[in-house]
Order: structure tokens, then sequence, then C-alpha cells
């Protein structure tokens, strides 16, 4: 998917919000566990119920990895059944490695499973994201400033010019790709620090994860990180496909997702955006 036809499907949705289907067999619905495959089944009901809501749907690949190869035929049935759907589609696998595996990592995302984007460690720097980088239509979604409690650990560190490391990671990547296919992970928990982010890359898209469950203001997200484009896909995962645990489940989760989508909608026509 281009950078042209996400900014049209914010548009047309009225919304910049990211389902993340990070599917958990002891947290699903029992009555989906007598199912063949109640990770794709869950995954389904969830994806029905709020196509229409979500410009965007984010497996976290640990979650499916973590089941062995029963969980990659799920998550490969997830890829093909979003396919048939009008959104954008974010293998969250965190992956960085030396070039020619990068390449794999590639290949095996990007291609294979035919994602629009994979989130990619920018840590072992240009040679082990450009890989990512080099496949024509595909996106990275670079971590730059997590919301998780060991990010001040290395991210925060200031350097001797007074820059923080993040924003070195920021400065120095955005010369890599361009707002057309490359985006960066900033925690919507540090949504106060979107502004600074905003100097050095006023035009990249920004994946903003910790709305909902983990505490993140989709309000403040949105103040500090709006661009021309909207340029925010703000991201909810436990408090949407966990909102309900019986076999209203996917009604449950489309009323979160409503709620969302119609503050977005709200926060976009207040900035003329649509």
């Amino acid at each position: 998917m281009t950078r042209n036809e996400l900014v049209a499907l914010i548009y047309q949705k009225k919304s910049f919000l990211c389902i993340g289907l990070d599917t958990d067999l002891e947290k699903i619905p029992q009555h989906l566990l007598k199912e063949d495959d109640p990770v794709f089944e869950f995954n389904k009901a969830i994806i029905d119920a709020t196509a229409d809501l979500t410009v965007a749907y984010k497996p976290n690949i640990a979650f499916y990895e973590a089941y062995g190869s029963k969980g990659w035929q799920s998550l490969e049935k997830t890829i093909s059944y979003l396919k048939e759907k009008d959104v954008f589609t974010i293998a969250d696998a965190k992956r960085g490695d030396i070039g020619n595996t990068s390449g794999r990592y590639a290949k095996a995302f990007l291609n294979t499973l035919d994602f629009d984007a994979i989130t990619v460690a920018p840590y072992m720097g240009q040679d082990s994201v450009g890989p990512f980088l080099d496949i024509p239509g595909k996106w990275v979604v670079l971590l730059a400033l997590t919301s998780n409690k060991g990010s001040d650990d290395f991210q925060m560190i200031k350097t001797e010019n007074g820059k923080m490391v993040y924003e070195h990671v920021l400065q120095k990547s955005s010369e890599w790709g361009t707002p057309d296919n490359l985006m960066y992970v900033v925690g919507a928990t540090k949504a106060e620090m979107l502004s600074s982010i905003r100097e050095i890359i006023p035009d990249h898209f920004l994946l903003v994860p910790g709305v909902g469950a983990q505490g993140g203001s989709l309000e403040e997200v949105a103040k500090h990180g709006l661009n021309k484009d909207c340029g925010l896909l703000v991201n909810s995962s436990r408090g949407i496909i966990y909102a309900g645990k019986d076999e209203d489940f996917a009604e449950k989760a489309r009323a979160e997702a409503i709620k969302l989508q119609q503050q977005m909608q709200d926060i976009l026509e207040e900035a003329g955006i649509c």
C-alpha cells in the first residue's frame, strides 16, 4: 500500500485506528477452543467486526511463533484474510540483523506473507535496516521511542551534543528512507515528546501503541503528533480484542473500536484533515 493509498483510507474511514492482533489462547473466549484453528477463528471474528472502523491491523508475531508450526499457519490464514479487506497490514516482528539475515526476514514477511510493513529494530544500523527498505511498495516501521519501562535504559541517554539517543535514531535513519516507506514507533505514554519529534520528522507516519490498556491518551497523541496528512496510526490491542470474554466478544470489540473511531473522526474534522 502506498502512502497516498494509506492517506486516502484514513480520509475514507475517518479513522487512524490500528488494531493489534495479539491473540493468546489463554485469553480468547473458551467456546472457540473447540475449533480446529481457534486463533484464526478469533482473528476472523475481530476483523469482521471492526474492518470498517480501522485502517490497519498489526499481528504481533510472537503470539503466533509461540505455538510453533500451527501458530504460523494461523498467521498465514490471518494475513490472507486481511488481504481481502481494505486495510494496511503490519507484521510486528521487531527484526533487525546483519544484512543477509535481514534480507531473509524481509523476504519472509514482506514477500512470502505479503505484509505491507514490518517493525524493525535500529540498533545494528543502516545495513541491517536497508534490506527491508529495498522492497518496492513496502514499509519499515522503525522503533524510535517506546513506552516500555526499560526504554529509558538506552533511548533517553543524553549524548555529548545534548541530544538523546532516540533523537539520533530519528535523525540518522530518516536519511535511509523517505516518508513514503519509513514510519516510526513512538509510544503513546510519551505523547508530550511528539512535538519535538515532529521537528525532526515532520512528514513521516508514526505508529503509536499504548492507547487504551497501557493508559496513553488519544487526545494528547493527536495534539502533539498530527501532521497535514494525519500522519498517525494509533494502535489498541487488548483494550479492543479482549473487551469481551463470552460469545459476544466480537460485538464488544466493535463497541470499543467505535468509541476510538468516533474520537478520531472528531479529531480529524477539528483539524480540517477530513
